[in-house]
């Protein structure tokens, strides 16, 4: 029976994915498993016979010390973290769980170590921490915006009721957004993608025309530029095509040579509601938050220019701005001949 229970003992630990070595009192190393081996790179015949301390780095020869003294009063040394050396020298971190082995008669003989690589475990801990670390930043960020939202709202509503309203459209607008970055794994967003967030509640898809090469926005850029294309979706749902299902709005963008950025996005929202009004109202946007967002804050974030102008067909947008600050993927787009090289 005694045979039996040490084959079935011996095969669990030669199976074993944790290395397995066992140590006399002297700190010599008598058994060593296959984990072993793949762990700390030295095979059975190099490590068997061999002073434990091979594995340790010289600042943590004390473990050693004090783990010898402790399994002699017969201590089970609990879990504990700690570094190891690899055959080719490099360290490896392992959580180290130490028991006392005794023989026949009680007698304590040795140690048997039990060694698990953590180094997997503690990327996944690191990455966790930077990962919490982007989202308070980015929590912090989202924080701004809405605050913005809000102070800018109450400087230009009449009623309580007109500033709720607004402030939720324009929360619910930053939300669309946020969600695009989400399910992108927060790599950022198309133009297409952005302009159909803001454009979903609209049914009219006949009145709008979109157009331009499939491009990432970067995801510092994805929320101002989306607020941006809220405030035109809404102003033409008040005031312009939408709003009276007659007309055409159509949007561009790309990429172009155009100093003095050189190569930049552009991005035009071009609005033609003649015919609904015989000259395009925009007193509701004089002053308003709608054009803050549109002319001084996209200018702001992008260091471009943003332009808004009303004519006698209806509303322009557009926007001109370095590529290195609006997309994440620029180089894939092969940008056409600049203005000047075109009129040359």
């Amino acid at each position: 029976m005694a045979a039996v229970a040490d084959a079935r003992l011996s095969a669990i630990v030669d199976s074993s994915f944790d290395a397995i070595v066992s140590k006399d009192l002297n700190g010599i190393i008598r058994t060593w498993n296959a984990a072993a081996e793949q762990l700390f790179g030295y095979s059975a015949e190099e490590a068997i016979g061999k002073p434990v301390l091979m594995l340790i780095p010289p600042n943590r020869y004390d473990e050693e010390a004090n783990i010898l003294a402790r399994i002699k009063l017969g201590e089970r040394v609990e879990t504990f973290q700690t570094v190891r050396v690899r055959k080719d020298g490099s360290l490896v971190p392992v959580s180290l769980t130490i028991s006392p082995i005794k023989d026949v008669s009680g007698k304590i003989v040795g140690a048997s170590k039990i060694a698990r690589d953590i180094s997997a475990a503690q990327e996944n801990e690191q990455r966790i921490r930077m990962l919490l670390r982007e989202v308070n930043h980015r929590v912090k960020n989202q924080y701004a915006v809405i605050l913005s939202i809000i102070n800018e709202t109450s400087r230009r509503t009449g009623s309580t009721q007109e500033f709720a309203q607004k402030v939720r459209q324009r929360v619910m607008a930053l939300a669309s957004s946020h969600d695009l970055l989400v399910a992108a794994d927060w790599h950022g967003a198309s133009v297409a993608d952005l302009l159909m967030a803001q454009l979903n509640v609209v049914s009219h898809e006949d009145l709008v025309s979109i157009s331009g090469p499939l491009v990432t926005v970067v995801p510092a850029a994805v929320q101002h530029l989306g607020i941006a294309l809220h405030e035109l979706t809404t102003n033409s749902v008040k005031y312009g095509v939408l709003g009276a299902a007659r007309g055409h709005i159509n949007v561009q963008w790309g990429v172009e040579n155009i100093e003095p950025y050189g190569q930049s996005f552009v991005l035009r929202w071009e609005e033609n509601s003649a015919g609904i009004a015989a000259e395009p109202d925009s007193s509701h946007l004089s002053g308003g938050f709608g054009t803050v967002v549109l002319t001084r804050l996209s200018s702001e974030i992008f260091g471009g220019t943003a332009t808004f102008q009303t004519t006698e067909a209806g509303v322009i947008w557009s926007l001109v701005a370095p590529v290195a600050s609006v997309l994440a993927n620029p180089n894939l787009v092969v940008p056409p001949p600049s203005r000047m090289e075109s009129e040359a």
